[in-house]
């Protein structure tokens, strides 16, 4: 769905954005969130919904070894939870080299085309922008520079619609809330 198309600017747009003020209204701040989410998954799906799997995944994954890198580093397992960022670095560095370079090698390096369709791997929307996105916050989590969120505040980080596909990049820190202000105020 384009930013400029009819489905988005007279469909999809309005919807959430009625839908964000209602649940805002009615004092729903973790129903606003839930909505946003799926409403971005939504948009991210409307071009080839079986990606979704691959963002979803990439979420509780990323989110998962976030935690658990904030965990081993408050209890004084530092170097567990520098094992754990850079497994994550590498699985996200994996998976963007997979969707982007895997077709290029197998066309151009002898013997890696044989019984492989590595040359018709479509692209995913965005795993540029979401991958990176997910890295840096890993590597903020092993500095200490951030704390523990919601699952529903780190989807709603990694997925927005409005900078999922196209970017920027965005620091963890412009959008998740700290302690002391809400994340998500229409």
């Amino acid at each position: 769905m384009l930013f400029n198309s009819f489905p988005f600017l007279f469909g999809f747009l309005p919807a959430v954005v009625a839908g964000a003020a209602l649940l805002n209204a009615m004092g729903a701040r973790r129903f606003v969130l839930m909505w946003l989410v799926a409403a971005s998954l939504f948009f991210y799906g409307w071009w080839n919904p079986p990606f979704l799997i691959l963002l979803v995944a990439s979420v509780l994954v990323n989110f998962s070894l976030g935690r658990g890198i904030v965990r081993a580093n408050k209890s004084g397992q530092s170097r567990t939870g520098w094992w754990l960022a850079a497994l994550g670095v590498a699985a996200n560095l994996a998976a963007i080299g997979w969707f982007k370079y895997a077709g290029f090698f197998a066309a151009n390096v002898p013997g890696l085309d044989g019984n492989f369709t590595f040359t018709h791997i479509i692209l995913p929307l965005g795993i540029s922008f979401f991958t990176f996105q997910q890295i840096a916050f890993l590597v903020d989590c092993n500095r200490g520079k951030t704390e523990p969120h919601s699952l529903p505040e780190y989807a709603l980080f990694v997925t927005f619609f409005p900078q999922l596909i196209a970017g920027p990049i965005v620091h963890h820190g412009d959008m998740l809330r700290s302690s002391a202000t809400p994340m998500v105020s229409v």
